[in-house]
């Protein structure tokens, strides 16, 4: 029976080791365990190295494509070279994912570094409690970093940082160059996804009332961050709702749409587009003024082992990393090109500026957006649901 129970604790602290279960659940199996047995020596050293285990660090990123080039390019590399593990593990969802985190302890526990994305996010997560300062001096390759996207960041967290930017990316406009001309597409801007001709052949991505509402406002005249006239923003809505095909829900159903022809117009984000490029189908991306931008960075949560986590992300953002990521995932670093030098690959992918200023990369007010995040996000439910 012995023999028994220490193949299964071992087989749980491999599953703990490898992430596969919570700190959490963890500490409960081990107490069962113990109980069951009355263990005091024997396995329990199992247990103290597990909990006690430094060599290595978690991250939670996309999925998909995303984290097959962070686990090729970054992750084992940074294990070859330091011998210190990296264990990837993918978002369930945003929401799902703070709640994770709110639920964690000590603060952190089992999540280290998370790759969000959006500066709202990093409002919410300072606002929290969740974030560290860095201690910069131990990530020199900040100096590489596109400074719009570090002081984007500096200021929600007066002057220091928690996260350090990783990747830039827009939820631009995506259209059929076979049924709309370069012309057209330009002229109209914003307004392409809320145009009559176009009915039964838009798409939008319904998980989102910020996208919705930013690119109403840009229809309708208004500043995504300071809109004063929601009246007009939510009659736009409802009114384009009449013309929208689809409302996607993930990335592979929006390459699906398009791939497809079943939808000719519709937001998208820029990496996706970049992928349908690559893949030869006639799609062409839309920056109109004032486009939905965000930078994706890597987050440290409060109760990560820091000396860890800045050696990973100075290896993250070494040049030969980060573009090897970026060229992987479709989505330009967050190195400042007039710094480092890109390849062909990564200038021709949409959200590349190559001036490395952003000038009108417009982000998302954290303040503005969070403030009113249940109301508006209650609102575009039943705007979508048609009620």
């Amino acid at each position: 029976m012995k023999k028994d129970l220490e193949k299964q604790l071992d087989d749980v602290v491999e599953n703990y080791n490898k992430g596969r279960i919570s700190r959490r659940d963890f500490v409960k199996f081990i107490g069962i365990f113990g109980a069951a047995a009355g263990l005091i020596g024997g396995p329990f050293g199992l247990v103290r190295n597990a909990l006690a285990k430094k060599n290595s660090i978690t991250c939670h990123s996309w999925g998909g494509s995303t984290s097959e080039a962070l686990r090729k390019f970054a992750f084992d590399p940074f294990t070859k070279a330091t011998g210190i593990e990296v264990i990837d593990a993918a978002f369930t969802g945003m929401d799902a994912f703070l709640t994770q985190v709110k639920a964690s302890f000590p603060p952190g526990g089992e999540f280290n570094i998370a790759h969000l994305s959006a500066v709202y996010d990093y409002a919410r997560y300072t606002d929290l409690g969740f974030g560290v300062v860095l201690d910069e001096t131990k990530i020199p390759n900040l100096k590489n970093v596109m400074t719009k996207m570090t002081d984007t960041l500096r200021a929600i967290t007066k002057g220091t940082l928690s996260a350090v930017p990783y990747d830039l990316g827009q939820t631009g406009i995506a259209y059929n160059t076979d049924k709309i001309s370069r012309a057209k597409a330009e002229e109209l801007g914003a307004s392409i996804l809320f145009d009559k001709s176009l009915k039964g052949k838009l798409g939008s991505w319904g998980g989102d009332f910020r996208t919705n509402m930013w690119y109403a406002a840009l229809h309708t005249g208004q500043s995504p961050n300071n809109m004063k006239d929601l009246g007009a923003i939510w009659n736009a809505l409802k009114e384009q709702r009449g013309l929208i095909k689809k409302y996607w829900a993930s990335g592979s159903e929006l390459m699906s749409l398009l791939a497809n022809n079943d939808i000719y117009a519709t937001v998208a984000w820029s990496g996706r587009v970049a992928a349908l490029q690559k893949q030869g189908h006639p799609v062409g991306y839309l920056a109109p003024d004032g486009t939905y931008s965000w930078m994706e960075y890597m987050y440290v949560i409060k109760g990560t082992d820091l000396d860890v986590a800045q050696k990973l992300l100075n290896f993250m953002l070494e040049p030969s990393a980060a573009i090897a990521v970026a060229k992987g995932q479709n989505y330009p670093p967050s190195l400042d090109p007039t710094k480092i030098a890109m390849p062909d690959e990564v200038k021709k992918l949409p959200a590349f500026d190559p001036t490395g200023k952003l000038d009108g990369y417009l982000f998302a007010d954290p303040v503005y957006w969070n403030k009113h995040q249940i109301e508006w996000a209650e609102k575009w439910d039943r705007i979508m649901a048609g009620r």
